[in-house]
């Protein structure tokens, strides 16, 4: 794409912001696919992928949680299969309405999930830390913009109780007892 001047008389180099977020998205996969090292043997990177939505939501109907991933409920169903296999998950009778069958990780899913964001969170944090002060506060400013423009919700910082989605924000409203 031409570069064009902004109105503030900066030029606006779209290709190379896109080649800057290409060249870092491939950081980020890298440091994913690390952080899962010690688990990939029982897990692959879409069943961590369920494990944190079913983290961050609490249980969930199959059905919300195939929304929630984009995938078939046929697809969502094997998964969870292989996670309560595994020990990561388990279905439970709704409560409120025994016909239906809730899904929720358990205590070593759980531990999975934490397991796997600190070790990605202290390796974002040793890459960060080789940036300048200015640096990390432009790239503060850079990647709030870009996450404000494609969706997705601020992380928690490091103290907080709850488990980033991390990088699979998706606007569908889910009812946990419904």
């Amino acid at each position: 794409m031409p570069e064009r001047e902004t109105p503030t008389g900066a030029m606006d180099d779209v290709d190379a912001v896109t080649r800057a977020v290409l060249t870092a998205s491939r950081l980020l996969v890298a440091v994913s696919a690390r952080s899962l090292a010690e688990v990939e043997e029982r897990l692959t990177l879409p069943q961590f992928r369920m494990l944190v939505v079913l983290s961050t939501r609490g249980a969930t109907k199959l059905v919300a949680l195939a929304d929630l991933l984009q995938v078939a409920p046929s697809t969502a169903m094997r998964m969870v299969d292989r996670l309560i296999a595994a020990g990561l998950a388990d279905r439970q009778a709704n409560p409120d309405n025994r016909r239906e069958t809730l899904l929720q990780l358990t205590d070593e899913g759980r531990r999975t999930v934490a397991d796997v964001t600190s070790r990605r969170r202290t390796e974002i944090a040793a890459i960060v830390e080789r940036l300048t002060p200015t640096q990390r506060l432009a790239l503060i400013e850079a990647l709030t913009a870009f996450n404000e423009a494609g969706g997705e919700p601020p992380a928690p910082a490091l103290d907080d109780a709850e488990p980033h989605p991390l990088g699979w924000a998706i606007d569908v409203p889910v009812a946990r007892d419904a």
